[in-house]
């Protein structure tokens, strides 16, 4: 898998969550955009996290998979790639993540939203080569080689 380099792309200031266990970093943009990126367990593996992310602004009525056209989507991605690694140091036995790109009206359900498309090209800045990835529609699981 090819990874997406942008060297001049910088991260938004993360805010860890204040009890590492509990697995809810926040974000800010420069545009006062605000960002939730959650790790939730699935309940029959501790070790597998699902990993949900999006904007949580009340003007956007709770929808967290808006699109905010606002330009930040470089240093965005940036900043939950900076997210998911902080994750991983503080939970270094974690086996599996799971991404989802939900998609956008009119795509299709099958892999290939844009969403998922820009899962690839930043997965390869998360983990390294002791890692596997697998895509099932719009849904990325990385798990760790045996």
């Amino acid at each position: 898998m090819e990874k997406t380099e942008h060297p001049s792309v910088s991260e938004f200031k993360i805010i860890p969550p204040a009890i590492s266990s509990s697995g809810v970093y926040l974000f800010t943009t420069d545009h006062g955009i605000n960002y939730e990126v959650r790790f939730g367990r699935r309940q029959d593996n501790i070790l597998y996290a699902i990993i949900v992310f999006g904007v949580i602004n009340d003007e956007f009525d709770g929808e967290e998979y808006s699109l905010t056209n606002m330009g930040d989507i470089y240093k965005v991605m940036r900043t939950i790639v900076k997210v998911v690694k902080l994750f991983m140091e503080q939970h270094p036995t974690m086996s599996c993540y799971e991404f989802t790109g939900i998609s956008r009206e009119g795509e299709s359900e099958d892999g290939g939203s844009a969403r998922i498309n820009l899962y690839k090209r930043y997965l390869p800045q998360i983990f390294d080569d002791h890692w596997r990835f697998e895509f099932k529609g719009n849904t990325a699981i990385v798990s760790r080689k045996r």
